[in-house]
C-alpha cells in the first residue's frame, strides 16, 4: 500500500516499460537512476552483447564497479576551519539509505527483466 507521499511513475529500461513506486522527493533520482541504466544497457548493446540478458548483466557489473570504486576512493574535504564545515551525517546517513533502495530496486528488476515475448525472471 503506498502512502499518500508516494506515487507510481512509469519508465522504460532496456525499451521496456516499468511503473515504479516512489515519494515525489524521490522521483527525480529514481529517473535519473533508471536513465544510467538504460545508459548503461544500451552501451553493453552497442559493444556486441546481443542477448538483453547479457546486456543487462554487464550492465550491472559496470555500475557496481563505479559504485564499489565510489566508496573506496576517499572523498576530498575542502580544507577549512571545523566551525566552518557544517555536520552533513544526516544528510550521508540519507544518501546512503537513497543508494541502499535503489541498489535493491535495481536488482528486483534485474530478476524479473527478460527478453520480449518469453516471460521468466533471470535466473539468480
Amino acid at each position: 500500500m503506498m502512502t499518500m507521499t508516494q506515487r507510481r511513475i512509469e519508465v522504460t529500461i532496456a525499451g521496456q516499460k516499468i511503473t515504479l513506486a516512489t515519494s515525489v522527493e524521490h522521483e527525480p533520482l529514481l529517473r535519473s537512476a533508471c536513465q544510467l541504466v538504460d545508459d548503461q544497457i544500451q552501451l553493453a548493446i552497442a559493444g556486441g552483447n546481443r542477448s538483453l540478458e547479457r546486456a543487462t548483466m554487464m550492465a550491472a557489473l559496470k555500475l557496481a564497479g563505479d559504485l564499489i570504486t565510489a566508496k573506496e576512493t576517499p572523498q576530498e574535504i575542502p580544507q577549512a576551519s571545523p566551525t566552518a564545515v557544517p555536520d552533513n551525517s544526516a544528510e550521508i546517513s540519507r544518501l546512503i539509505n537513497e543508494v541502499n533502495t535503489l541498489e535493491d530496486q535495481v536488482d528486483a528488476l534485474l530478476k524479473t527483466l527478460s527478453l520480449p515475448g518469453s516471460p521468466r525472471p533471470i535466473a539468480p
